[in-house]
This record gives structure tokens, sequence and C-alpha cells, in this order.
């Protein structure tokens, strides 16, 4: 069965390492609001959401991120099929796999691959242009979407043009692909009137599945076995890791598009980013009179063409110019950031890859120093029963009711009430209010004295507990 509706296929299972600090592995930057009040995963969802054009979407993304991916999809009311990937082995093999389903499905029927990173700010103008490809994808080519380029930017692919694929004055063959160019050509690229890849697709199911035997089959095979053995729970799909792995680590754009001859451009018109770097964040956000752009808690004082960002403390820029305040990085050499990140890892450091915030299925765990976290509880959110082997945990609720069992003795706790769990003990947590619950949680050894693994204690037996419970609530309500 065909569908004359397009299936929208979103790939959320990336890092991002040149959005370091913000973005890491552990919450990369797909999953946050960088550009407006919503995660560009929620933006991608919401552009693909009329019910005339398209089907409901499918979601390829980690085991890591499922709880982000489900939970964000629900804020915006988009129901979607998630397609979890147990390892990374880039986009060509989330492509054949996405394919393969919607073949399975909807045989010969359009996919849109997009990437849930990316940030597009006219959606009405990437619709037409959406619409202009489905004419090519029904002549049987891949369509990829191709921008104007404002700048000779060096980051970007690039993509020339070549006869009209159809009546469209925008719909064009690709004559060829070229990866990141030398400052000297993209300045050529831009004169000759190439376009920036946007790394964006559309193409029927089944000429996908050729084009992949033609080029890449052993991605191929290895995406088929992965959904074969595959373990699936309603809208929840495990791709089997052994078979999945076998695929070799490569891009979709290596594997099948700069090789196939059945390549069509569109030529679109709407403002897009794929937010790549700090600097980018910073060209889209709009500015004060001296340039400046502030994210979050932060000002601008005296300074220029500054992004300061900041989730948590107030942050702020006096006298500067040309810097990114998060990673402290001057404009120009954002694109470092990389480097710095592989350093990181290189020496084991936990800031390379991990968030002080750790997102669970109840809500999320902040770390403010050793031993000092806060505890925040989604409304009819519940820690499973779990213990402390190594410590003893003192908890102080800051706001809403807490409904606590420690050793089967259940307890109710209210704003401003503390609990103490011993070493050890067997304890649960549910939040049963209609607001999210928040606690502090200390940790501390049987003398008081703080140690990594316990939670917070009505009464710290330390100055050294009690000066750091004192700061991380400061550190909450500033």
């Amino acid at each position: 069965m065909v569908s004359t509706k397009i299936v929208p296929v979103l790939l959320a299972g990336g890092g991002g390492s040149r959005l370091w600090p913000v973005s890491r592995d552990s919450l990369p930057k797909q999953f946050q609001p960088l550009v407006g009040s919503l995660s560009t995963f929620q933006q991608t969802l919401q552009r693909v959401s009329d019910p005339d054009l398209f089907e409901d979407p499918i979601v390829i993304t980690s085991e890591a991120f499922r709880f982000f991916a489900s939970r964000q999809a629900g804020i915006v009311n988009r129901p979607v099929s998630l397609i979890l990937e147990p390892c990374r082995r880039d986009s060509a093999a989330a492509v054949a796999v996405a394919a393969l389903l919607v073949e399975h499905r909807l045989s010969g029927s359009p996919v849109l691959v997009l990437a849930a990173d990316h940030v597009i700010l006219d959606d009405a103008l990437f619709l037409a242009a959406v619409r202009s490809g489905l004419e090519a994808t029904g002549d049987g080519k891949i369509v990829v979407f191709g921008l104007p380029p404002t700048a000779p930017k060096t980051n970007f692919g690039y993509i020339k043009p070549g006869a009209l694929a159809g009546r469209n004055d925008d719909v064009r063959l690709v004559e060829a692909f070229f990866e990141k160019p030398e400052l000297e050509n993209a300045q050529t690229y831009l004169r000759d009137g190439y376009l920036w890849n946007s790394g964006n697709f559309l193409f029927r199911s089944d000429v996908m599945i050729e084009e992949f035997d033609k080029y890449a089959p052993d991605v191929l095979a290895a995406a088929r076995r992965s959904i074969a053995d595959a373990m699936s729970d309603r809208r929840i799909m495990q791709l089997d890791e052994t078979a999945f792995a076998a695929s070799p680590k490569i891009s979709i754009d290596y594997a099948v598009m700069q090789k196939s001859m059945n390549v069509a451009v569109v030529a679109g018109r709407f403002r897009w980013s794929d937010i790549g770097s700090w600097d980018a964040i910073w060209e889209l956000l709009p500015h004060d009179e001296n340039g400046n752009t502030v994210l979050g808690r932060g000002m601008a004082v005296e300074s220029r063409n500054c992004l300061d960002h900041s989730d948590g403390i107030l942050t702020s820029v006096i006298g500067g110019e040309d810097l990114v305040v998060d990673s402290t990085a001057a404009r120009e050499r954002i694109q470092e950031i990389k480097g710095v990140v592989e350093k990181l890892q290189g020496e084991g450091a936990r800031e390379a890859s991990s968030h002080r915030r750790d997102f669970q299925p109840w809500g999320y765990v902040e770390t403010f120093e050793e031993g000092v976290k806060r505890l925040v509880i989604d409304p009819a959110g519940r820690v499973a029963p779990r213990r402390h082997m190594h410590h003893a945990a003192h908890w102080i609720i800051l706001k809403g009711t807490a409904s606590a069992i420690v050793e089967g003795i259940e307890r109710t706790v209210r704003e401003g009430g503390s609990l103490h769990v011993p070493k050890a003990a067997k304890y649960q947590l549910a939040n049963l209010g209609t607001i999210p619950l928040e606690i502090i949680e200390v940790r501390t050894d049987k003398a008081g004295n703080s140690n990594e693994g316990n939670v917070p204690r009505p009464q710290v037996a330390s100055d050294l507990n009690r000066s750091k419970a004192i700061r991380a609530v400061a550190a909450v309500v500033q």
C-alpha cells in the first residue's frame, strides 16, 4: 500500500560537541531549548504536524534518549514511533532502517528525513520546498534540500546544481557534492551559485533501498538483520545490537548521496541553521544595539557582539568583545571547542560527556557539588525502590509534597520538612501532587560527614554539611 502522505523520520541520536558544555552525550542539543521555548526536536515535530501532508513521525534515537524523546513529543502532542539504536553508526544505517520500515508498512511511500537538531525559521517556506520536492520523488529522484549561501562558510558541505529536474526552476539535478571546503573554494562556490547542503532528504522508500543495494549493500544488510532480530513494544522498537553494530560507520552522504546518479536538489527559500556552533546560535538570535545576545540569566555591560548563556547563576559580561560566555571562547575560534571536548575525553573527564543534570523517567537529578544534589520529581512521578549501600541520605523538601517509604514505613513530608534515610535502608519516593517535587539531598556517612553516594538530612551534623546544604538551597532559589 502506497501512502499519499509523507512519512517524517527524525534523526535524533547525535551529540554535538561544538556546543559543549551545553550539548553533551548525556543531553545533546536537539533536546534543549537553545532557540525559543521548545527544543529543536519539538520544533521539528511541530513542523511536520499537518495531518493532510504527513503521517505520524518515526524518531530514530538511542536508548539513552528514549525518555527525552517520548516526553518532549508528548508535550507538543505528537504521537511518534521510537526506533532505538543500540550504538552509533552514523546516519547511513539509520536511513536504511527507516527506508526498510516504511517500505514494509507503506511500500513506495515518500519519506522525509530530518535532522532533529536543525533550526528552520520559516515553516511555510520549508513546507513549500517539501511540496516542490514531491514531484521529483514521484519521478524516482532522491531529493536533498539546499540553501543559497549567505557567506563563504567552511563548515558546511556544498551542492552544485545542474539542469532542471522538472517544471520547477527551484528543482534541479545535482551535478556534484563538495565537502567542507577551504575558504578560497567556499568563496568560489558562493560566487558561482552553489548551495549549502542542509543534510535533509526526501525520497521514496523503494528508491532509497535500491540505491543502498547498489552502493552500500553491507549497510542495508545490517539494517535488515537489526530489524528482523529487534524487540518491539507498542510504538517502540529496540534494534538488535549485534546486527546493527555490524553496519559500517558511515554517513548517508558518503554511503549513497555522493555516489547516486539519481539525486535532485530543491533550492529552499527558508532560513536554516544546523546550529553546529555557538557562533551559529549568536547569528540566529536577536541582538541588542551592541550586537549582544543573552540566553538565560545574564547581562552584557559595555560589551559588543557577545553571547552570554547561563541556565543557572547570573552571569555578566563586562567590557567583552566577540566572546561566548559559557565556554569563554572568542567567537572566531568557536569551532575549536570540539578539540577541547576531545582533550577532556582523552583525560577521562566527566565534564566532557555528562551534564550537571541527569534526566530520569521520573524527572532529573542535579549535582551541585560532591555529595549535594537536587531531585526534581514530576507530578505523578515515582522513583523505583532502591538502597544507598555506602552512605546515608538527608532530604530537605524545597517545594511540593513527598510521599516516602523507608524500610516499609510510609511518611508524607511537606514543603520545609526533612527526612533521614539510613545507610543501606530500602526507600521509595513519589510525587502525588500536581506541581514538581523539589528535594535537596545531602549525602553523609554515619558521622555526618559528606560522602559521595548520600542524600540530605534534616539536622546536618557537621558545619561542612550545613554550609553545603545552605549553598545548595541558595543556588536553587537565587
